[in-house]
């Protein structure tokens, strides 16, 4: 049977390498010569021992990991590390920074306050309504760790380095641009992302911890809120998200077959997202909503002319077969989010669509 697959510009759940789902499609019957479904394996079985020993060695291998640090999986999405974070890592007399660029770093640091723990705000892009990455940060020399959203999905911007922190380590929601690019390791205590956006299906969150740093936690947490839990356990304390862990196992193998390393991905990232703002920046009907320096490689956000034209260029998009490009809900406009598993193609797609419809309403 053929399958009619669409130019998937989801925000998350997003779109996942066609190579991917057809080994997923495989396995759904026979694992492995298990005779079960990969939905099926028990997390007690050497099957899925070795499914999420294998994700986890290739998430240490493209981010250039070694023992120094733990990769685990949470249920709960990322917003369940928002609340773990500072509860593990913010005692009575403790303090934390958390900077402000967006709906996401606002979520995280409503979920510390709600626990009265310590926070300070130094650099917040509020002020131009989140179109900008914060640049020259003073950080307090003092904090436990400093709170940042990598990427920004509903505004469209990006850290395209990380703020200086003098040793103070940096936490990090990379939700929507993990496995992105090369990352300086040596920077981070903790990264957590949801799975959706960038690397498997929803429902399961990957959190990779430096060790020295795990060690400074509360120990004094329910089991299922401690990050030592996760780790003494291998992730596996209680049934883990384990369809959610072998996909992402996939999606790292994929990165590492079809890419090699991280930095050729940012290659590509990079130049898939610059065919779409090229297009957008020689257009006086196309007006991105992020600042240039700030942008993001991973969800382009654009306006119309007027709202009206909006809803016109996604539903003619959809009818095209172009689908997902409808603007988050809290902020309106266009959104185009092109993660790892986008391909040239859908950007061709894309583009091709975006000037047909400025040459026929502009």
């Amino acid at each position: 049977m053929t399958v009619q697959r669409i130019h998937n510009f989801n925000a998350g759940p997003a779109a996942l390498p066609l190579s991917v789902l057809e080994k997923i499609q495989a396995s759904f019957l026979d694992f492995n010569g298990s005779g079960m479904s990969i939905t099926e394996i028990s997390h007690r079985s050497s099957y899925f021992d070795a499914v999420i020993n294998d994700a986890i060695d290739r998430a240490k291998t493209l981010l250039k990991l070694d023992d120094n640090y733990h990769v685990l999986f949470v249920q709960g999405g990322a917003s369940l590390q928002f609340a773990m974070i500072p509860m593990n890592f913010l005692g009575q007399n403790d303090t934390a920074d958390y900077i402000n660029t967006g709906t996401w770093s606002t979520k995280a640091i409503k979920e510390a306050q709600m626990q009265k723990k310590s926070i300070q705000v130094p650099a917040s892009s509020e002020d131009n309504n989140f179109s900008y990455i914060p640049q020259n940060i003073q950080c307090n020399p003092a904090a436990r760790y400093v709170h940042i959203t990598s990427n920004n999905t509903i505004k469209g911007t990006q850290f395209a380095t990380f703020p200086q922190t003098n040793g103070v380590p940096l936490v990090a929601d990379m939700s929507s641009d993990i496995f992105s690019r090369p990352l300086p390791m040596e920077k981070f205590g903790l990264i957590y992302a949801g799975a959706q956006k960038n690397l498997g299906p929803s429902g399961t969150c990957m959190v990779i911890i430096r060790k020295d740093f795990m060690e400074t936690a509360n120990d004094n947490l329910p089991s299922m809120l401690s990050y030592a839990t996760y780790a003494a356990k291998n992730s596996m304390y209680n049934t883990p998200p384990c369809f959610g862990i072998y996909t992402i196992g996939l999606v790292l193998q994929w990165i590492q077959q079809t890419f090699g390393s991280l930095e050729k991905m940012a290659e590509h990232n990079t130049k898939k997202a610059g065919i779409l703002y090229d297009l957008i920046d020689t257009s006086d009907f196309y007006q991105a909503t992020a600042q240039k320096d700030s942008r993001s490689l991973m969800n382009v956000t654009f306006r119309l002319p007027s709202e009206e034209l909006e809803k016109q260029f996604v539903a003619g998009a959809a009818q095209k077969g172009l689908g997902g490009l409808k603007g988050h809900r809290s902020v309106g406009g266009c959104r185009a989010s092109i993660y790892n598993a986008a391909t040239m193609e859908n950007m061709a797609a894309l583009t091709e669509f975006m000037a047909s419809f400025e040459k026929e309403n502009g």
